[in-house]
């Protein structure tokens, strides 16, 4: 499968519970002295779910495909940029598996310790 033919990988995305990745989101903010708090507050930046509703989703076993289609994503999220699992994040053509990327290198700067301005884009 050449780089540029995603589907599979894609689809494997699509179908990823959010439940499933969530506690090495929080595994890995909090080794890099981070806080669940401030993790929530990057996802709900970018997907508008506060922290009752990502109960739900974890709860329900939600995957990656339903979880950004029901999100409000959040207008600024184009101004994402840089490279995760080796793929450029602006460059990705599937939507589901863009979002998924953006919240990984949103979850990637709060671990490295970026300031929460500078990961919460508004401009």
């Amino acid at each position: 499968m050449s780089k540029s033919d995603t589907s599979h990988h894609d689809e494997r995305i699509a179908n990823m519970s959010f439940a499933s990745v969530y506690p090495h989101y929080v595994t890995k903010v909090e080794k890099k002295s981070r806080t669940k708090e401030e993790l929530h507050q990057v996802i709900e930046w970018l997907t508008g779910y506060d922290d009752k509703k990502l109960n739900e989703i974890i709860d329900a076993k939600t995957n990656f495909e339903t979880f950004f289609k029901k999100a409000t994503l959040n207008p600024n999220a184009h101004l994402i940029k840089g490279v995760i699992c080796g793929y450029r994040v602006e460059d990705i053509t599937n939507p589901t598996t863009q979002n998924v990327r953006y919240l990984d290198k949103l979850v990637d700067e709060l671990a490295k310790g970026r300031k929460m301005e500078k990961i919460l884009r508004s401009e």
